[in-house]
């Protein structure tokens, strides 16, 4: 009797990423975004990475992977999904809220997509012995969305997002570098058009150009990278968000394919993270905030940037009964928390 052929090797890695929650996957060629480098680099002369040094300092590394690992053949691209069941635009109508972004809500996705990641990269390893392979999510020098276009799980939309026709704007996304020499997948393609709705949404006018952004006006930036005052004429446009802004991405026309059951179930927003009140945040310190967002990647911009940000969010509420405890926060240690509620006190009636 014939023994039975395997399927591919790819075909199998795919399966294996899957049964591991992954809902997007492709291999690009290690070589597939040859422009990345020469984007990479005009962003940073432009400036537009502001504050985010770390994304000068190893330019080299980021711009292709053979400068990060010189021996890698392939790159594994993959997406989990963070779909949200509720409109994440729903608290802009309740300025005494804060408005966190969706991907922040859950568990911390630097763990738990590594950890599916290491499992699929140890399946490889023992599949196809004498391979290496590294793998990477987020915080490594690796630009990961344009290899997942290259790898074909979507194309970068105009916000400089990835965008999957099947699950939308909602996908953390991960990299695992490998020596092998894989089949490649066909790339993402870009479906755009003419849509300019993420342009025109953006509060802060972070798009100098569609497919561009500039990080030194995004209220993701400003709120989550930024460590110092926010500027004055940008302040308005934050509105009640205290950590990211989800804007771009909630009215991209091609959300409506993205389905919750999808989604990552350690992804499910925490109760305590999907509408805290801007009182409890203003209220924090330095022990409540490590107490409040344990297990979250909220918890690495620290307290004085969270209560800065409630502190301009609730500036911008209108409402007077915040005055006590910004009055309380005016005499802050932290110097950005006690610039931003004097701030406040001054957009506030009496």
């Amino acid at each position: 009797m014939v023994a039975e052929a395997l399927p591919a090797l790819e075909d199998r890695l795919e399966a294996v990423a899957r049964a591991h929650g992954f809902v997007a996957f492709g291999i690009a060629d290690a070589s597939a975004a040859p422009q990345t480098a020469e984007r990479l680099n005009q962003w940073l002369a432009e400036g537009r990475h502001g504050d985010m040094i770390w994304m000068e300092s190893r330019a080299a590394q980021r711009g292709s992977p053979k400068g990060l690992w010189p021996e890698v053949r392939s790159v594994i691209a993959l997406g989990m999904s963070y779909a949200p069941a509720q409109d994440p635009l729903a608290l802009a109508e309740h300025p005494d809220r804060g408005r966190i972004s969706v991907y922040a809500q859950g568990g911390d996705y630097h763990d738990v997509v590594k950890r599916a990641m290491k499992a699929v990269a140890r399946w490889l390893v023992a599949e196809a012995p004498g391979a290496e392979v590294k793998v990477f999510v987020d915080t490594a020098p690796v630009m990961e969305k344009p290899l997942s276009a290259a790898a074909g799980l979507g194309w970068q939309g105009k916000h400089s997002n990835l965008v999957s026709r099947e699950h939308g704007s909602w996908l953390f996304l991960g990299a695992i570098y490998t020596t092998l020499e894989l089949a490649p997948s066909n790339p993402g393609r870009d479906r755009c058009g003419s849509c300019s709705a993420c342009q025109d949404a953006c509060p802060t006018q972070a798009f100098p150009a569609p497919y561009q952004v500039d990080a030194r006006r995004c209220i993701s930036y400003l709120t989550i990278e930024h460590n110092g005052p926010i500027p004055l004429d940008l302040r308005r446009g934050i509105g009640n968000r205290v950590y990211g802004c989800d804007d771009c991405l909630a009215v991209c026309p091609w959300n409506k394919f993205a389905e919750t059951a999808h989604a990552h179930r350690a992804f499910l927003p925490r109760a305590e993270l999907v509408a805290p009140s801007l009182a409890d945040l203003l209220a924090l310190d330095d022990a409540g905030f490590r107490q409040v967002f344990a297990g979250s990647p909220i918890k690495r911009i620290g307290r004085g940037r969270m209560v800065r940000n409630a502190a301009i969010a609730a500036g911008n509420s209108g409402d007077a009964g915040f005055r006590p405890v910004l009055e309380r926060l005016a005499e802050d240690d932290t110097p950005m928390v006690a610039e931003a509620a004097r701030w406040a006190l001054d957009e506030l009636p009496l």
